[in-house]
């Protein structure tokens, strides 16, 4: 029999055959892919979000859209509202300066508006995006890559017993148990990127609701001049801005 302090995760490694090795390789990168998309978008939603309340509280507070456009020159652009106000501020005044000067100026000021808006919009939504994929990627695929490994090493294993024909239970269950690390090791690297992704998809969800809500208030401000209703309540109440549909993304 063999002695129980050889059986074990490093027998396991030793044990392997490059294929196995390969696998539980591609493993650990995926794993310290994962944890550092999740770490890093994580502090960059954080960050976004302090930035983006910090800036709509000073909008919905500044003097004048020349207060506004000065603080963005001096802090520079640190969320996506203030992306959202600097280019629909340079939309309007570019509008008024020289009008509908090529085909993408076509229409009203207010068309230019919302056609900038939009474009705008769907930048940011591509930049909170960026790098989800990755994780959705490793969530579906690193369990079947584990028990790609289990697989492997429980035929291995029984190809090994059958070449020395000891069929006994202790000579099974130990290369068998061994086998089933890899399925465990892709279980725990699916599992935290398959939370980080959800965790990450309903931040984003979040703030690109917000930022919709602020741009129909943007829109109506930068047309009328006047504040829409609605937008009084968010002065006060930033986190939770009401919805409204006249601007989506594209």
């Amino acid at each position: 029999m063999e002695p129980a302090h050889t059986i074990g995760f490093a027998h396991f490694i030793a044990q392997s055959d490059p294929l196995g090795k390969c696998l539980l390789v591609i493993l650990l990168g995926m794993s310290i892919a994962s944890w550092t998309l999740i770490v890093v978008k994580g502090i960059a939603a954080w960050r976004r979000n302090r930035h983006g309340n910090a800036f709509l509280q000073l909008f919905w507070n500044a003097t004048s859209l020349d207060a506004v456009r000065h603080e963005i020159q001096t802090h520079g652009i640190k969320c996506p509202f203030s992306h959202l106000t600097a280019h629909a501020q340079h939309a309007k005044e570019h509008h008024n300066t020289y009008g509908a000067a090529k085909l993408s100026e076509a229409g009203t000021q207010q068309e230019f508006l919302i056609r900038t808006m939009k474009k705008v919009i769907d930048e940011d939504a591509a930049r909170l995006e960026n790098g989800l994929s990755v994780l959705a990627t490793i969530g579906s695929t690193a369990p079947f890559i584990g028990l790609f490994g289990t697989v492997w090493g429980i035929y291995n294993a029984l190809i090994a017993i059958s070449a020395t024909g000891a069929g006994t239970l202790d000579k099974v269950a130990g290369p068998v148990g061994e086998a089933l690390i890899m399925t465990g090791i892709g279980l725990a690297v699916a599992i935290p990127a398959v939370i980080g992704y959800n965790m990450l998809v309903r931040t984003n969800n979040v703030t690109l609701a917000r930022l919709d809500a602020f741009a129909n208030e943007l829109l109506t401000f930068l047309s009328t001049g006047k504040i829409c209703a609605f937008a009084q309540v968010s002065v006060q109440a930033t986190m939770q801005p009401p919805v409204v549909h006249n601007i989506k993304r594209g």
